[in-house]
């Protein structure tokens, strides 16, 4: 089994993918108004809009309601990466911070809520775990 994807549903698809081609810098692929990817090495960050929920099953998802999920984003430098998301990013829950287990990682939230998270390994332990 290969986990390659997470989809957030969101009420404004544009304004959800426009954020995350900003903060990423990975251009998304759209199938249509209510559907874009933004595709990295490792997985897919899918993008749908609420009126894809009853596709799979009607109030099953909703959106900006996300109390419990954060996505992650390995960087080259989480600092340098922090100076550039101040230009447009509105809600930082911390600044770049060294963690206990090695990472450097900045946390903020997306124009819907969602948190997420960029970090970057920087001991030798954090390194060689995500060693590419």
């Amino acid at each position: 089994m290969n986990f390659v994807s997470i989809r957030i549903i969101t009420g404004d698809v544009a304004r959800l993918v426009d954020f995350y081609e900003r903060a990423t810098e990975v251009s998304a692929t759209w199938a249509n108004e209510d559907f874009a990817e933004l595709r990295t090495p490792q997985a897919t960050l899918a993008i749908g809009s609420t009126r894809t929920v009853p596709l799979f099953a009607p109030g099953s998802a909703r959106p900006a309601d996300n109390h419990s999920v954060i996505l992650e984003f390995l960087v080259d430098d989480v600092d340098s990466v922090y100076k550039n998301l101040s230009s447009f990013v509105e809600d930082f829950v911390n600044e770049p911070t060294t963690m206990p287990w090695g990472n450097r990682a900045l946390l903020f939230r997306d124009p819907d809520g969602n948190l997420v998270n960029f970090f970057t390994p920087v001991t030798p332990a954090a390194v060689e775990k995500f060693a590419r």
